[in-house]
């Protein structure tokens, strides 16, 4: 019996290939985007803490060196906070750049896949019409024979 062998299946692997880095990159992506936003949570919760002192320092005995310190770190709180905030958007930004890559390799690879079963349907009738072929001749044969 014949045997199908697609003619273009080594770029179906390749594409196949593609699509597992693709993948790999976007669970990369995905897991630099949660540390950045585990750092940015960090730095906010030590900010409300550095709020929450200033605001004690501020009702109890005034001292001003105290309150001089906790503003200058609520500041640079903030500023490392709108550092952080430029991280997070910029790892959102490749995971969206990497979601969409892994798209539109699957867009390849399915193409190829649809493009393998036609090609395998084709055989399959070129099968069918040389079994007809043989019956046909075979049928002929014996009743010429007879």
């Amino acid at each position: 019996m014949a045997r199908f062998t697609y003619r273009m299946q080594n770029i179906l692997d390749i594409k196949l290939k593609m699509e597992e880095q693709a993948k790999m990159a976007l669970g990369m992506a995905n897991a630099r985007l949660r540390e950045e936003q585990e750092k940015l949570q960090k730095i906010l919760l030590r900010r409300a803490r550095y709020e929450a002192q200033a605001r004690e320092l501020a009702n109890g005995e005034l001292d001003l060196q105290a309150i001089r310190e906790c503003r200058r770190a609520i500041d640079v709180m903030k500023s490392q906070q709108r550092s952080q905030m430029m991280n997070v958007h910029a790892a959102e930004r490749n995971v969206e750049l990497a979601r969409n890559e892994l798209n539109q390799i699957m867009v390849e690879r399915k193409t190829h896949e649809r493009l393998r079963e036609k090609a395998f349907e084709e055989f399959k009738q070129e099968l069918q019409r040389a079994e007809g072929k043989e019956i046909d001749e075979l049928v002929s044969y014996t009743y010429h024979e007879s």
